[in-house]
């Protein structure tokens, strides 16, 4: 297996020289791609010194900042022109624990999406606060409610694509870019017949640096949850209407 770790950056200069190490040094020996939108704090120049020392280490520079949707679909594609076999997501800023890498990609069997999840049996979240932990358990069942969706985590952006799902799915046609990213990828994967699996992890809150999460972001994702489950429905109705004319 050939794998790919995806990390998009923005304002990461304290994280960035120390995850990449952690990543570059789990057992499944996993190449770094990572996605700078013109970070005004120097990650870029990190970034680059870090491939300059690595063979391992990729960099894609984008000149402002353009989201995390754009980010991931650029470095999935980057993943496919370049012959991995695997493409996981996780954040900068330690939340995501690399360790957990070698476990997602254990259960990666060349054919599905694994998540690495808050809300399965055995996941927890560490050092968030109450109101952010209800807001993202009882935003995660919303989406499940609304989408049929059977994942417990759709909004975790820990995650490992096989190589066949990212060649299945239309990248360009995933539209959402913040929040709702990750829910409409897990559900397009779902809705294609792959493989959801979930992969207990523990999400510690980030060690340095400042949030990228807002109102506005969390907005999108339960918005698009709902016109999207609202599309669903109709779409079922009017297929009741057409098998009923049809007898």
């Amino acid at each position: 297996m050939r794998p790919l770790i995806a990390i998009p950056t923005y304002n990461e200069a304290e994280n960035l020289p120390r995850i990449v190490p952690a990543v570059l040094d789990t057992e499944s020996e996993p190449d770094v791609i990572i996605v700078d939108d013109g970070s005004p704090d120097g990650t870029g120049d990190i970034a680059d010194q870090l491939a300059e020392a690595d063979s391992r280490v990729h960099v894609i520079h984008r000149p402002s900042k353009a989201g995390l949707g754009t980010a991931y679909k650029a470095a999935f594609k980057w993943a496919l022109g370049n012959d991995y076999d695997v493409a996981v997501e996780m954040d900068a800023d330690f939340s995501h624990n690399p360790s957990d890498i070698d476990r997602l990609l254990e259960r990666s069997d060349g054919s599905n999406l694994v998540i690495g999840s808050r809300y399965v049996p055995g996941g927890k979240v560490v050092n968030w606060a109450w109101g952010r932990r209800m807001l993202s358990r009882y935003g995660n069942r919303y989406a499940a409610f609304c989408l049929g969706l059977p994942v417990a985590d759709a909004t975790a952006g820990y995650r490992a694509y096989s190589r066949k799902v990212l060649e299945a799915l239309d990248l360009d046609a995933i539209t959402s870019n913040g929040y709702a990213f990750q829910i409409e990828m897990a559900y397009t994967v779902w809705k294609l017949g792959f493989p959801v699996v979930e992969v207990p992890i523990s999400f510690e809150d980030r060690r340095v640096g400042q949030s990228k999460m807002s109102r506005k972001i969390v907005a999108e994702g339960l918005l698009w949850c709902t016109r999207q489950g609202l599309r669903d429905l109709a779409s079922g109705l009017r297929s009741r209407e057409r098998e009923s004319t049809a007898n």
